[in-house]
């Protein structure tokens, strides 16, 4: 036997329950030991060391010598006794400087106007959306 349609249904829709969930989240202290312990000893006892310690000194003069000597005639170390002499060399300059105009450099600034002509490509999307609810007017929208 058909049955037929009570007075409180909808006549154009069907209903479909919508279901929601929900999350509750926090914290709680949990005391998951007492603490630990520790113990710590120290001991100490007394050593007596009898060793020959040797120790080196340098003794460093600076000796004034001044004197000019050729490129080929630069002096090395040597030892003179117990003593190493290291000869301390300075290259003195002697220069005179004048300065000469070799050329010079003329520049002027100067603009020129062109046309410029080409074809360039340039893209475009298109997108189609179609939808399947009961509201849109038509079967598909277009955009770009």
């Amino acid at each position: 036997m058909p049955s037929k349609p009570s007075e409180n249904a909808p006549q154009d829709g069907l209903q479909i329950p919508v279901i929601e969930e929900q999350l509750a989240v926090g914290t709680r202290v949990v005391e998951t030991g007492r603490g630990v312990r520790i113990h710590k000893t120290v001991s100490q006892q007394t050593v007596t060391i009898d060793e020959r310690l040797m120790r080196e000194e340098v003794d460093v003069r600076h000796v004034p010598v001044d004197r000019i000597v050729a490129l080929e005639e630069a002096p090395a170390s040597r030892y003179d006794g117990d003593t190493l002499v290291v000869p301390v060399l300075e290259e003195v300059l002697v220069v005179e400087r004048r300065l000469r105009i070799k050329e010079e450099l003329h520049i002027t600034r100067v603009r020129h106007e062109e046309h410029y002509h080409d074809t360039v490509p340039l893209k475009a999307e298109r997108v189609e959306v179609e939808r399947f609810d009961e509201a849109a007017p038509s079967a598909s929208d277009t955009h770009q």
